[in-house]
């Protein structure tokens, strides 16, 4: 291929997708809603096999259909891009603060989010001169309510939904310091929603203890959770209050409008 070629064009190893896709596309050059006919003329599909597309994407939410015979895209396609815009833009807008909050720590800084039953470390701030820290690797994953940001997403949960993590889960742990009880896990979070930051106090892995205040967006969402990693006996009270500033710098930055003008 010469270099001023554009590659080929991809298309999906299954043909309902490629359809799928196309309708999607020309669905989202339209402010308003199209008819299945113009639908099935712009992208060359037969009205049937349009007609039975169009009912699978509206049984997903992302297509809708206003009135009989009429298309649009739906409000799950903002919703995903929403959750994928704020993944995104945290990571860019919190890594600087992080940072410095580890300058101010010298201890490891990491940047979670929630997914499923577990939270996953997007991003963090280190340096390997700073001597002992606890590093958590891009990518893992941990249980929430063994984690110091875990614990911060279910304390927005409601009530049942934490019992029934507790019963998907079996709250089962990892040292003898987990918590394992529901009863128990119910009052860590009491005081988590009181306070505003979670602890783990060792319950992941011996050795480590954790603090974490939660990040939220602009529509007042936790979106990701902010926590410090240190060696036992060396996390320190006065770093509260440096990681609830910070985390608030990094909502105002996403427009939160509790945290706006802080």
């Amino acid at each position: 291929m010469r270099h001023n070629e554009a590659p080929a064009r991809q298309t999906p190893s299954i043909q309902v997708f490629e359809r799928m896709y196309a309708i999607l596309d020309y669905l989202a050059g339209h402010s308003q809603a199209v008819s299945l006919k113009d639908i099935s003329e712009a992208t060359g599909l037969h009205p049937s096999t349009t007609h039975r597309i169009l009912n699978d994407l509206v049984m997903g939410r992302l297509v809708e259909r206003p009135e009989s015979g009429s298309y649009r895209l739906g409000l799950r396609l903002l919703e995903l891009g929403n959750l994928v815009k704020a993944r995104l833009s945290v990571r860019d807008i919190a890594l600087p603060l992080m940072r410095e909050l580890h300058r101010t720590t010298q201890q490891a800084i990491n940047l979670s989010i929630h997914q499923g039953d577990e939270i996953v470390y997007i991003e963090r701030a280190f340096s390997e001169r700073s001597g002992m820290q606890v590093v958590r690797a891009i990518g893992g994953h941990a249980p929430l309510h063994l984690t110091s940001t875990g614990k911060l997403f279910l304390a927005a949960q409601d009530p049942h939904w934490v019992r029934n993590y507790a019963t998907r889960t079996g709250l089962a742990g990892n040292t003898r310091n987990s918590i394992t009880k529901l009863d128990v896990l119910e009052r860590e979070l009491h005081r988590v929603r009181q306070s505003g930051v979670a602890q783990d106090k060792e319950e992941l892995e011996l050795g480590v203890n954790c603090i974490a205040s939660g990040i939220h967006d602009d529509q007042g969402k936790l979106i990701a959770g902010l926590s410090i990693s240190a060696p036992t006996g060396r996390l320190e009270e006065s770093w509260v209050p440096k990681l609830q500033s910070t985390v608030r710098e990094i909502s105002a930055a996403l427009g939160n409008p509790a945290h706006v003008g802080v």
